[in-house]
């Protein structure tokens, strides 16, 4: 599903300075259906790698490859249709729209793309579906000033799969939340991984998360490690 190899990301210094080299030479595989995390310090570079990995970023060298895509090479135009069709994204912050229902924050990805032609009837049960599997079938006409942050997350990780992504990519997903919410969504990652036949790959400081995971990596100083 994830193949990367030899991937280098750096950033031009200041005037005449040396350029500021995130991670070099990183090689990473994750099967299909498979799960991993990402852990290290801040500032190693994991965000940067996550977002090399769903398009939002490009490598400075070295391949990256996602169902069989070579995503660096995608053309503006593709690669948007890629985040859109392949990839569901969660961030530490869950960017929901405040005046808009849950259930409308849901169906926001489904506003592009292939979706578009499907009936809104279809993409409306499935919505449903997906807010019934994160328990929240009861808050679906709730606005998100009306949740609790471990609530406003869950709504994120249904709006992640409203597409039927293949790859789901979760940045700090937990970084927000106490220790029960974290471990709730967790759970609920992990089913819906399962149920879904999905690749996931988190980015976490939170070790506990990473060891729920099949393999645990580890980013620092540049370099990409197996820990487990």
């Amino acid at each position: 599903m994830i193949n990367l190899s030899k991937v280098s990301k750096s950033y031009e210094g200041p005037t005449d300075g040396e350029p500021l080299n995130v991670f070099q030479n990183v090689n990473l595989e994750l099967a299909n259906g498979s799960s991993a995390a990402i852990v290290g310090p801040s500032g190693s570079g994991k965000s940067t790698l996550l977002n090399i990995v769903g398009a939002l970023d490009k490598p400075t060298s070295g391949l990256v490859t996602v169902d069989n895509q070579n995503v660096p090479e995608l053309t503006p135009q593709a690669a948007a249709s890629f985040r859109n069709t392949t990839v569901g994204f969660i961030f530490q912050l869950h960017h929901l729209l405040p005046q808009c229902t849950v259930l409308e924050n849901v169906l926001v990805p489904t506003q592009a793309g292939h979706t578009k032609s499907v009936h809104r009837g279809v993409l409306n049960q499935r919505a449903r579906e997906l807010l019934r599997a994160v328990g929240l079938s009861h808050r679906v006409q709730h606005r998100p000033g009306e949740l609790s942050g471990g609530e406003r997350q869950r709504v994120s990780v249904a709006r992640a799969l409203v597409n039927k992504p293949k790859l789901l990519l979760a940045d700090e997903p937990t970084g927000a939340l106490d220790r029960e919410n974290s471990n709730n969504l967790v759970e609920i990652l992990l089913n819906l991984q399962k149920e879904n036949d999905l690749t996931l790959l988190v980015v976490t400081h939170s070790q506990s998360v990473a060891e729920r995971m099949d393999q645990v990596f580890h980013l620092e100083d540049g370099t990409l490690r197996l820990q487990k």
